[in-house]
């Protein structure tokens, strides 16, 4: 299948350090890519790059075969509205509530959507996500987990095609974990693309259809999932690089 985003030659400076040294990599349409890795290794770096974060230092990231970082606000808005991420500390905005939050990116990207109609998508995604208590409060008020559920539900507000998951199970107790990871395999079920980062070893066996190490901001190793599952030396060998 096409690349739904591709990274040819990619490298990024930061604080006069080399995080990210020469990736060219495809993401394939509606399948899973796990990142995988110790800490520091360049994973999330990797993720920030994909999804139009950050600006490569040298080589180029293409959505759908247009240079992110050359697209104007048209064709960025268009990706923002197909495209959605989770951050590893949740990313939700201080300054307003919970259902402010959610609603924002109804406003921005369907502006005919009702009050009524937006009122009911949120009602719909926050109890898909298992988010039971008042959305009137601020961030600031919720556990890391909850707060990890909010981010969640305003990934997939839009209904996004494309998803970025950063740590997303981080935080989460075991119950909440599973439902996030039943949403993500309907997603996959329905042809979105998703690319996550992830030290859960039962994240890559449930969900992803290829595995990436990324070891010192390079690509280590590719392997599918059944690689991992099928070889007991090598899934050892995963398993502690991605807790390093």
């Amino acid at each position: 299948m096409a690349g739904v985003v591709e990274l040819n030659n990619v490298s990024y400076m930061a604080q006069g350090k080399r995080r990210v040294k020469n990736i060219t990599f495809e993401f394939e349409e509606g399948k899973t890519t796990a990142l995988i890795g110790p800490s520091g290794g360049g994973k999330s770096t990797l993720l920030k790059l994909s999804a139009g974060l950050f600006a490569p230092t040298e080589g180029e990231v293409l959505f759908r075969g247009r240079n992110m970082a050359r697209m104007g606000r048209t064709e960025n808005l268009a990706f923002r509205r197909e495209a959605a991420m989770v951050f590893q500390d949740s990313a939700l905005w201080a300054n307003q509530n919970l259902f402010q939050i959610l609603e924002l990116p109804l406003q921005l990207h369907f502006p005919a959507m009702t009050k009524q109609e937006r009122e009911r998508r949120i009602e719909s995604t926050v109890a898909e996500v298992g988010y039971k208590k008042d959305l009137g409060i601020r961030p600031a008020q919720l556990s890391m987990g909850e707060q990890k559920l909010l981010a969640f539900a305003r990934a997939l507000i839009c209904r996004p095609r494309l998803l970025y998951l950063d740590e997303w199970t981080e935080s989460l107790d075991q119950s909440a974990a599973e439902r996030l990871m039943y949403l993500v395999n309907k997603l996959k079920e329905e042809g979105v693309t998703v690319i996550l980062v992830t030290h859960n070893i039962q994240v890559i066996h449930q969900l992803a259809d290829m595995v990436i190490m990324i070891l010192g901001g390079q690509i280590f190793l590719r392997l599918t999932r059944e690689q991992i599952g099928q070889d007991e030396d090598l899934r050892r060998y995963i398993e502690k690089g991605m807790t390093a």
